[in-house]
């Protein structure tokens, strides 16, 4: 991967800017500086993810998607954050696997593919062991992923809208459903469905994420079919409960309140019925910042799984 040639001219993600990120910004905000606004051990995540030591996360500013409802919105469409060397990235990733971290997980990393790239082949050379995890939208170019492979142990995509019209609406990317399945089939074929440790604990694979919506918006039901069709029922997905307005939601008045008990219970029910086997499920919370709680569903689920209890 030419790292200066393509950021002299970006094409590296769906947008295709065409901009010099040496000089200026494209859709995503970033310039070529790589851009952090916080690492550390992160506990919130799904267990195969967090495990009991932590995911050492790193989190990226700026982002090539920007929803309105991005709940990190000061990090992806403000920007906030320092810029740093490769070489400090490096350190930083070392620095997590000293403090036990199961991973390394990138979170909003595509903008900044071909630096990663780099950073990351740095870091295994100077005996960086743990998995690398990709967390991030699956707006991505199947052609930029591809310089991933071998690099990237577990991938963490998000699968976000089944009808283009919302994806124009709140992610501005009306091609985002078939960008972002390519992108899925591209991540599966290097690193397969999720393979977890005699502990528990993620080694490689794919797990993919589906954030609910108001009032069905996301068409969660809808694309958990076409990937039941597309990948099998022992591909791994993680049902995300936490929305609440955020960012510039609460000027969509559809995206003015969190989620009900129902839609999310009908969401579940929907995987359940499909017989997903690793389903990774959330209690809701009662006020609008959501504290991520997860467990893992598939058979064992219930359709009372959501009635109050503690999951």
């Amino acid at each position: 991967m030419n790292q200066p040639a393509l950021l002299q001219d970006c094409r590296i993600c769906p947008r295709e800017c065409g901009v010099n990120r040496f000089q200026s910004v494209g859709f995503c905000g970033a310039k070529a500086e790589l851009k952090i606004n916080l690492a550390q051990l992160l506990f919130g995540e799904e267990p195969p993810i967090s495990g009991t030591r932590g995911s050492g996360t790193i989190f990226f500013s700026h982002c090539n998607l920007l929803c309105v409802y991005c709940q990190n919105h000061l990090i992806s469409l403000n920007g906030h954050g320092n810029t740093i060397t490769e070489e400090e990235l490096v350190a930083i990733m070392l620095e997590l696997q000293r403090q036990g971290a199961h991973n390394i997980n990138l979170v909003t990393p595509s903008h900044f593919s071909p630096q990663l790239a780099h950073a990351i082949r740095s870091a295994k050379h100077k005996a960086l062991i743990i998995p690398i995890v990709w967390n991030s939208s699956a707006y991505e170019k199947t052609s930029t992923l591809q310089e991933m492979e071998g690099l990237v142990d577990i991938y963490l995509p998000d699968y976000k809208y089944y009808h283009k019209i919302y994806a124009r609406k709140y992610s501005n990317a009306e091609d985002y459903p078939q960008v972002a399945l390519a992108a899925l089939r591209e991540m599966h074929r290097q690193c397969g469905d999720l393979v977890v440790n005699s502990d528990g604990i993620a080694s490689r694979g794919l797990m993919v994420r589906m954030l609910v919506l108001p009032h069905g918006l996301a068409g969660v039901k809808q694309s958990l079919h076409l990937l039941a069709d597309e990948f099998g029922t022992r591909l791994a997905l993680s049902l995300m409960g936490q929305y609440y307005p955020a960012g510039k939601a609460n000027e969509y008045p559809e995206l003015g309140r969190g989620i009900l008990p129902e839609e999310y219970q009908e969401v579940l029910d929907t995987a359940i019925a499909l017989g997903f086997e690793q389903v990774y499920i959330q209690q809701l919370s009662s006020d609008d910042h959501w504290t991520p709680r997860f467990i893992r569903g598939g058979d064992a689920a219930n359709s009372n799984a959501l009635q109050g209890e503690n999951l």
